[in-house]
Formats: structure tokens, C-alpha cells, sequence
């Protein structure tokens, strides 16, 4: 895609410092943008400086970002003053899923802003739709869908709403991508929007198949891993399916969809994980038990596994059959 901005004299402003929002602003900074980052919740001030500061870091040793991240730091404004956000030219929400907090970000953010500043939401469980009306400016409110750790995935979802302006959101989509970003433009609001909806199908038939004693978390996990994880990488369903056969795909839907789970409920199975207060590894109890020593190591080995997957990635992007058309790879000569 040409160069279409100058991030450098485009400031963002992030509203929530929690983990996400922290990882956003440092994904922001490392595209070159200043940064305007408020913290709703005073606490999140404790732990959001060290946050963002350790992401540059950690991507700087990486390779992701050449230039110091000290330099990148400074164009961080980390506070509690909503009135700072007046100088931005695109305004991202990040706080609790909760219409009641949301409602009352919006108004605060608008109070500052002006009609033309575009302003977003992370939400992923409340439809754009919704969250649109609760503003004063409809038409210029998007979701802006990211991915934990926002800094390394290439995932983003740019959602229009029923009152969105369409052509505002084209102009995000072509921003996203000065954020490392591969976006894609959901033109019609759906709630879960398209990974998610994805996703939580696999959620409840992974549920369905524990709770039912075909198989256990672990070789439900063995299997994900294995299988769909092996691919996603490179390809999505549908050109997965084009790779190993359409037709064979076709056949076994008819027979296996009318055995799939369809409920509408929670699954007991993480209710109960939840009603016991389990929160995963940040108590160490969830679907998995842990020892502090194993949390805090899976915690680091995502991190790890989310530079190098990156890396991996970036070397096999969405047009990277088209680049071989454009440009073919020359010969090569075969050894002796």
C-alpha cells in the first residue's frame, strides 16, 4: 500500500491502560504516532508506564522497531486528564465491556474533542451499533477490534456501525496498515463481529466435546494445535478448504452439522471454572491448574512465542502467492 500518512503528525489518544490498552499505545508509538494515553481507572497509572515502556523494549531487542524506544517514550503522554485528548485526531476507547463505563467515556471524550475526530471502541461482545448511539456523533464512532498482544499480532477489525460513515472507516482500514496491521473492514455490524463469532463457535464445541466424555481438555487442546493451528497461519477456512479439496468438505457437512452443538447456553464447564473464581493463570486456577512458577512461565512463553510467530508470519503475508506472480523467484541449481 503507497504512503498515505505521516503518523508522526498524527496523534492518537487510547482511553483505558489496562493489559490491552497498554499494548495499543505501544503498537501506536512503534508506527510513529503520538500518543495520548488517559487512564479512567487511577490504578492502571501504577502499571502502565512499565507496561508500554517494556513492550518498546522487548520489540526494540526483537528487531520490530530500530529506532530507540526511549525516542518512542517521549511521545507518550501517559495521564488522568481527558482535556489532553483534544489534540488528537483519532480517539480509541478501551475500557471494561460495560455500556454504563463506556456511555460515560464517550461523553468525557467528546467534551474535548471536535466533530470531525474519528473515535473508536476495542469493544468485542457489544455490537458497534449500540455503543454508536450513545455518542453525540454517530457517524464517526467505529469498533477498532484488536488482538492481545496488539503490538505483534497482524489482526485488526475495522467495524462500521448501522450510523457509521463508511468512507471514514476506508480511511482507518488504510491507517491500520501503517500499524503492521493485515485489517479487515466489516462493512455491516454483526455482535462478535467475524474472528469472534468464529471463535466462540470452536469454544462451544470444544466445551460440548469435554462436558460429553469424548475427550479431554488436554486432547482437545492436542488437537487445535495440530490441526488448525498448524495452517492458520498461512490460510483462512476458505482457502484452506480450496487447498484439500472442496468437494470433500461439502460431503461431510451434510452429515456433520446435524450432530454439532447449538446451544444457547453457557457451557457448564467453564461456568463452573468461573462460579469457583477461577480467572486462569491470573490466580492460577482455570480450565488448567497452576503453580505460580507455571503461570508466570506461560505467561512469558506466549510473549516469546508471539515475537517469533510474527517473524514467521511477516515472511508469508495475504498476497504472497500474488508477490511470486509479480515477481517469480529465479532458478535454482540442483546439487550433485
Amino acid at each position: 500500500m503507497e504512503k498515505e500518512f505521516e503518523t508522526a503528525e498524527l496523534t492518537v489518544g487510547v482511553v483505558g491502560l489496562g493489559m490491552m490498552g497498554c499494548s495499543i499505545a505501544a503498537c501506536l508509538l512503534m508506527a510513529g504516532h503520538p500518543v495520548i494515553a488517559v487512564a479512567p481507572v487511577p490504578g492502571d497509572l501504577l502499571t502502565a508506564g512499565d507496561r508500554i515502556r517494556g513492550h518498546l523494549e522487548h520489540s526494540y531487542r526483537e528487531g520490530l522497531i530500530r529506532v530507540a524506544p526511549e525516542s518512542l517514550w517521549n511521545r507518550l503522554l501517559i495521564g488522568e486528564d481527558y482535556g489532553a485528548l483534544k489534540e488528537c485526531l483519532l480517539v480509541i476507547e478501551c475500557t471494561l465491556e460495560d455500556l454504563a463505563v463506556k456511555r460515560e467515556v464517550y461523553g468525557k471524550i467528546e467534551a474535548v474533542v471536535g466533530a470531525d475526530v474519528l473515535v473508536t471502541s476495542n469493544t468485542s461482545a457489544i455490537p458497534i451499533s449500540i455503543l454508536q448511539r450513545e455518542t453525540t456523533h454517530p457517524g464517526r464512532f467505529f469498533g477498532l477490534h484488536w488482538a492481545e498482544p496488539s503490538h505483534t499480532t497482524r489482526f485488526l477489525e475495522v467495524i462500521c456501525g448501522d450510523l457509521s460513515v463508511v468512507e471514514k472507516g476506508e480511511w482507518l482500514y488504510r491507517l491500520a496498515h501503517c500499524w503492521g496491521k493485515e485489517p479487515t473492514l466489516v462493512r455491516k455490524d454483526i455482535r462478535g463481529f467475524i474472528t469472534n463469532r468464529l471463535m466462540y463457535a470452536l469454544y462451544r464445541e470444544a466445551c460440548y466435546l469435554v462436558e460429553s466424555g469424548y475427550a479431554t481438555i488436554e486432547d482437545v487442546d492436542r488437537a487445535c494445535r495440530n490441526n488448525a493451528g498448524y495452517w492458520m497461519t498461512l490460510v483462512g477456512a476458505f482457502r484452506w478448504m480450496d487447498l484439500t479439496g472442496v468437494a470433500a468438505y461439502h460431503n461431510v457437512m451434510k452429515d456433520l452439522f446435524p450432530t454439532l452443538c447449538n446451544s444457547t447456553e453457557v457451557p457448564k464447564l467453564i461456568d463452573d471454572v468461573v462460579r469457583s473464581g477461577g480467572r486462569g493463570v491470573a490466580n492460577g486456577r482455570g480450565f488448567y491448574e497452576y503453580t505460580p512458577e507455571e503461570a508466570r512461565l506461560w505467561v512469558e512463553t506466549f510473549e516469546r512465542f508471539s515475537y517469533e510467530i510474527r517473524e514467521l508470519a511477516l515472511r508469508y503475508p495475504a498476497d504472497v502467492v500474488r508477490r511470486q506472480l509479480k515477481d517469480p523467484p529465479g532458478p535454482t541449481t540442483s546439487q550433485p
